[in-house]
């Protein structure tokens, strides 16, 4: 009789054991769910807000576009001008004779017609213009230039004086110069070489500095 008593008590001492040791299994489980659940719910989260960001910044894209295709619909409209991914491209034919830096007078009126749009655009959005030349691959071989890096750098200097010369405030544009480098076109042939020597402008956000220079 009392080894069954003996029995139920050990019993009902090692059920009592075995709960709390039950519990804390429950709770540590519930605890790592609990986790997995927080750090599924920021991936989540992490995740909504770089879409919605991704989203807005294609939407203020997009109306950059068109708010910069409103602002040259004249000059787009005429042919004079290209506008792509926000680039305004210009023939160097337009702007200047072979192997030459000197505007040509319709080059000349072309600036003075883009001066008035695009310092209206620029100072809306706090952006400079970069003024950028690029040639064909064929060498120079004779002339002023030593290669097309400097013929390049020269034309593109041309258009960012006249510019300014035209009203564009200096601290609005700067120069850069590609040589033959970043094509439009595969220089196979010269209708290819004619559409690769251009000089383009894009608007772009100013600097630290070039804000500081500006106030």
């Amino acid at each position: 009789m009392n080894d069954s008593v003996d029995d139920s008590d050990a019993g009902v001492e090692h059920a009592a054991q075995v709960w709390p040791a039950f519990g804390d299994l429950m709770s540590s489980l519930l605890g790592a769910f609990v986790l997995l659940l927080v750090g599924v719910v920021a991936v989540q989260m992490e995740l909504t807000s770089h879409l919605q960001d991704e989203v807005k910044k294609r939407q203020l894209e997009e109306q950059r576009r068109m708010s910069l295709e409103k602002a040259l619909a004249i000059p787009l409209a005429t042919g004079r001008i290209t506008l792509n991914n926000g680039r305004i491209g210009i023939s160097g034919q337009v702007l200047f004779t072979p192997n030459s830096d000197q505007l040509q007078p319709d080059g000349r009126q072309l600036l003075n017609s883009l001066v008035t749009p695009l310092r209206a655009y620029l100072a809306a959005r706090d952006e400079m213009l970069m003024v950028s030349g690029f040639t064909d691959d064929k060498r120079i071989r004779s002339g002023p230039f030593a290669d097309n890096w400097e013929l390049s750098a020269q034309r593109a200097l041309t258009v960012t004086r006249t510019l300014i010369e035209e009203g564009m405030p200096s601290s609005m544009v700067f120069a850069a110069a590609f040589g033959s480098e970043q094509p439009v076109q595969p220089n196979t042939d010269d209708a290819a070489r004619a559409q690769n020597r251009r000089v383009e402008m894009a608007p772009v956000p100013k600097t630290a500095n070039a804000k500081n220079a500006a106030t």
